[in-house]
């Protein structure tokens, strides 16, 4: 399939206690509230913590719940789910807020903490057999590595109904606490896709009828009046350096957000947001 685009640049070369039927009356803290982030001896879960990132696994795949731990204020904003903790014999615990510091390690919890099974990142092939014809569009992180802003932009993607975000395969990016939380429920929304080889990678996205714009700080064309492909993957570059040259070059085009140039950018957050919302604005009706 031809890109929107006239001019492709080349490819690159490969480069506890049982569950009661009822909360306590009081808090009790855990014998276990000194844990770690993450459950010791447990590497197939993630300690979420936050209202909607909570919620959000419960409405999407209750069953990765293995344990939950609240204070005793958010017990009625909770009700289905601990009754489904009893019914399933998945334990819970009513702690203080103190004891949800130390199992968070963050005080942003917002009075509940869940251990969870990871879910998987899919492959780039499995992911594009879901991939409906028609208008689509992905995010592409190459360098991201902040939770805060790995989160926001999923909460974006989540918003703006993205197909996944594409992670690479080096780096290590992957969801954490902080990042779900800051998500807001959009880590349970948005598939995430990890990716292999670039060029192979680059390949299997063409093949599907995607085309691939380099997001840049400056010197691409101006977004707002730029043509955009109804299959389109942003790619989005680390804060700071930028995205890899290599792959910037192999995109087929690049493309940047006009501004007063009070400011050298944008947040890499904040300029997926404003990317997501044009191409929808352009592609997807209501």
């Amino acid at each position: 399939m031809s890109s929107p685009w006239d001019k492709r640049p080349p490819r690159p070369r490969a480069p506890g206690h049982a569950p009661s039927s009822r909360p306590p009356r009081a808090p009790r803290p855990p014998a276990d509230a000194d844990e770690p982030r993450a459950p010791a001896g447990a590497r197939d879960e993630l300690r979420l913590y936050g209202i909607n990132a909570v919620r959000a696994v419960f409405e999407r795949r209750p069953e990765a719940i293995r344990k939950i731990y609240l204070t005793e204020a958010r017990i009625p904003a909770f009700k289905p789910l601990l009754a489904w903790c009893v019914k399933q014999r998945v334990g819970y615990r009513v702690v203080a807020e103190e004891d949800l510091d130390r199992l968070a390690a963050s005080q942003h919890h917002e009075g509940i903490v869940a251990d969870v099974r990871k879910a998987e990142p899919q492959s780039p092939g499995d992911w594009l057999r879901t991939v409906p014809a028609g208008p689509a569009s992905a995010i592409w992180l190459d360098g991201v590595g902040n939770p805060h802003n790995f989160g926001a932009i999923l909460r974006s993607a989540a918003h703006f109904g993205v197909s996944a975000i594409l992670l690479p395969p080096q780096g290590g990016l992957a969801l954490s606490g902080a990042a779900a939380r800051v998500a807001e429920g959009g880590a349970e929304r948005v598939p995430l896709v990890r990716l292999g080889n670039t060029a192979n990678a680059i390949a299997q996205l063409r093949d599907a009828g995607f085309s691939l714009a380099a997001t840049v700080v400056r010197g691409g064309d101006d977004l707002f009046a730029a043509r955009l492909p109804e299959r389109l993957i942003y790619v989005m570059g680390a804060e700071g350096e930028g995205m890899d040259a290599q792959l910037a070059a192999a995109c087929d085009a690049r493309l940047s957000i006009p501004g007063t140039g009070a400011v050298e950018s944008l947040n890499v957050a904040s300029a997926t947001a404003v990317f997501l919302a044009q191409w929808r604005q352009r592609h997807v009706k209501g």
